[in-house]
């Protein structure tokens, strides 16, 4: 099943700016956050990110966002833009919290979905693995309440299966069984 989508912002970090105690404030990126264009490699992650091929992250390596999670919040004067989160992938058009592992009825643990996202360059593959839940540090980020109103909502970690390239724009996501 092939559903059209838009990649809203792509985000690349050297470091990991959400440490330590939120009222002490982030610490500093020292790089461009935004990008128009990410390099993913498979089982690796995306080029320049802080969890490219960290071991421990192997899972994790690249996240997913839905953009429309954002609009979740309506005490929010404007709709926070999507790269706060600190998300890899923000995408506008599916709701990429439904991919993710979960358990089921009885408590079975039900694996993410496999799915590819192609803006252009040919189709790049990823396993959707567990939630990416969002943490205290979104009260101070986005405003109050942000962290319990993103619940269930605050995106999904992968592993890319596939090697490729993805741009902000119009894109493709298919899902596989």
């Amino acid at each position: 099943m092939s559903i059209p989508v838009e990649i809203v912002a792509l985000m690349v970090s050297p470091i990991h700016a959400y440490e330590g105690r939120p009222q002490d404030g982030p610490r500093p990126d020292p790089a461009p956050v935004g990008r128009a264009e990410v390099e993913v490699r498979a089982r690796l992650g995306i080029v320049g990110d802080r969890y490219f091929g960290q071991t421990a992250h192997r899972n994790a390596a690249v996240t997913f966002l839905d953009a429309a999670a954002l609009e979740s919040l309506p005490w929010l004067p404007v709709a926070p833009d999507p790269l706060l989160l600190r998300r890899n992938i923000a995408l506008r058009g599916y709701a990429v919290d439904t991919l993710a592992s979960h358990r089921g009825p009885d408590g079975t643990r039900i694996p993410g979905r496999r799915f590819s996202l192609d803006s252009g360059s040919g189709p790049v593959e990823f396993q959707a693995n567990r939630p990416a839940n969002p943490c205290a540090w979104m009260d101070t980020v986005l405003g109050p309440g942000a962290f319990k109103g993103l619940r269930g909502h605050g995106g999904i970690r992968t592993t890319p299966l596939t090697s490729g390239f993805l741009k902000v724009g119009p894109a493709t996501l298919t899902l596989h069984d």
